[in-house]
């Protein structure tokens, strides 16, 4: 059985392990996985990823807790195969007030919804993480 969304699987891979306290989460590697983990950890909301080199990568997550509480309250897949939502510049989400982040694909690759809004280019909102 194929998966119809991989990266409503890593976010909820994500999500299930934050809430059972895991200090690791695996799954199968992809690029805009790899690129949304890397957006994570340059945010500071995990402490950092590595790729296997197997036959079959896998992405390992190394995920942050600050007193005993996770650092990541939400994650939230936004954009889905069935209804993509694309936002220009001026219309990127800002997430409680800028407290949070929302992450997005555009032309010149996956970014904050901050860098983009700086650099004045749109695209596809993937997820907004609090």
């Amino acid at each position: 059985m194929t998966m119809q969304d991989p990266l409503a699987d890593m976010l909820t891979r994500v999500r299930n392990a934050l809430g059972r306290s895991k200090p690791t989460v695996s799954m199968p590697s992809a690029k805009l996985k790899i690129a949304v983990a890397q957006v994570l950890q340059d945010e500071g909301y995990i402490l950092g990823f590595s790729v296997s080199s197997d036959v079959k990568p896998e992405l390992t997550m190394e995920l942050k807790y600050f007193e005993g509480h996770p650092v990541i309250e939400q994650l939230h897949r936004f954009s889905r195969p069935g209804l993509r939502r694309y936002a220009g510049s001026g219309e990127l989400p800002q997430v409680r007030s800028g407290l949070g982040i929302s992450i997005v694909s555009t032309s010149h690759g996956v970014m904050t919804g901050g860098a983009a809004r700086t650099a004045g280019i749109g695209g596809e909102v993937l997820c907004t993480v609090f």
